[in-house]
C-alpha cells in the first residue's frame, strides 16, 4: 500500500502541474506556440484543482494520518471540476479545441483511476 500511496501522491502533483498550466492558458497566458481562448471560470477552477491535488499529494508522499481520505476528497473534487468543464464545452457556445478535449478526457480518465485506487485501498486498510 506505501507503493500506491507513494504513486498517487506523486500523481497528484503531475495532475496539479497540468491543471496549473491550464490555468494559466485559460487565464491568457501563451505557452510557446500554444494558446486558448481566455475563460475566467475555467481559470479558477483549473486553479482550485491544482490546490486540492497539491494538498492531497503532500499528504501522501508526507504520510499523514489522512493521507488515504485526502486522496479521496481531492481526486473526487478535481474529477468534479474537470466534469464541470466537459459539461461546459459540450453546453456552451463555443465547440472548444481539440487540445481542450483530449485534456478534458485524459484528465477524467486519469483522476478516475486514481480515485478507484484510492478507494480500493481504504477498502483492505479496515
Amino acid at each position: 500500500m506505501d507503493a500506491l500511496r507513494t504513486l498517487l501522491g506523486g500523481l497528484s502533483l503531475l495532475y496539479a502541474l497540468v491543471f496549473a498550466t491550464f490555468a494559466l492558458l485559460h487565464a491568457g497566458a501563451g505557452l510557446g506556440p500554444v494558446r486558448e481562448p481566455v475563460i475566467v471560470p475555467a481559470a479558477i477552477v483549473e486553479t482550485l484543482c491544482c490546490v486540492v491535488l497539491i494538498g492531497g499529494g503532500y499528504g501522501a508522499l508526507a504520510r499523514r494520518a489522512w493521507a488515504w481520505d485526502g486522496l479521496i476528497y481531492t481526486h473526487a473534487a478535481a474529477l468534479g471540476g474537470v466534469l464541470l468543464g466537459i459539461l461546459a464545452l459540450a453546453f456552451g457556445p463555443e465547440a472548444g479545441s481539440a487540445l481542450l478535449t483530449w485534456y478534458h478526457s485524459v484528465m477524467a480518465v486519469a483522476l478516475t483511476a486514481g480515485l478507484s485506487g484510492a478507494f480500493y485501498v481504504s477498502r483492505v486498510r479496515r
